[in-house]
């Protein structure tokens, strides 16, 4: 399947200081380093999410910017999906350093063309919609909604077809579900600093 891939780089890091997450080192690398590495060797189109344009231009990849004030990851998924060619685009954040490529690949190998998302879910009943495949037919969904001041990103999952891939699937490709651990605070960059330094990730 044609699947390109979106990088979410336009949160507001209010929880880490009001820092750009994507340009955090964490043992020596940029989470965005560390995401491209990823993603290049699967995708053939890769696309930015955020507000910053400028930010990016290194990387000589296209910026997709929010077309609504509010900034939310919501915002920054319908800017992804906007502007991709391929009908289907997988989503990671800038906030999730150790997104391992085999478990993307094994999320994506779930991916029908018939699936409007295709999202891990966790043993503990919830759904992982930042580690997640979206088809363009659920921009209008999202727009309706986001014109409505809702954020909450499951909350157009009722209009469009879900397939939830459970975690057990999963955990071959990514035994720690490492792809998982997010760092919004100060405390959890420190320890994914130890992590990778201990465990050369």
């Amino acid at each position: 399947m044609d699947i390109a891939g979106v990088i979410l780089a336009g949160g507001l890091g209010t929880r880490m200081g009001h820092v750009k997450k994507a340009f955090l080192e964490i043992g020596g690398r940029t989470i965005l380093d560390r995401l491209l590495a990823v993603y290049r060797p699967i995708f053939a189109e890769i696309v930015i999410a955020a507000r910053d344009p400028g930010d990016f231009r290194e990387t000589g990849l296209p910026v997709a910017v929010d077309r609504f004030e509010a900034r939310s990851s919501l915002t920054g998924i319908h800017a992804g999906l906007s502007a991709i060619r391929a009908p289907h685009g997988f989503f990671a954040a800038c906030d999730a350093p150790f997104l391992r490529p085999a478990l993307v690949r094994a999320l994506l190998a779930e991916v029908r063309p018939d699936d409007d998302v295709v999202l891990p879910l966790k043993q503990d009943g919830f759904r992982e919609p930042l580690c997640a495949a979206y088809s363009r037919r659920c921009l209008p969904h999202i727009e309706a909604q986001l014109a409505r001041d809702d954020f909450k990103i499951i909350r157009f999952f009722d209009h469009v077809r879900v397939r939830e891939v459970p975690v057990e699937r999963l955990l071959p490709a990514d035994p720690a579900l490492l792809s998982f651990l997010n760092v919004n605070r100060p405390e959890e960059l420190a320890r994914a600093d130890r992590l990778a330094l201990a465990d050369g990730l």
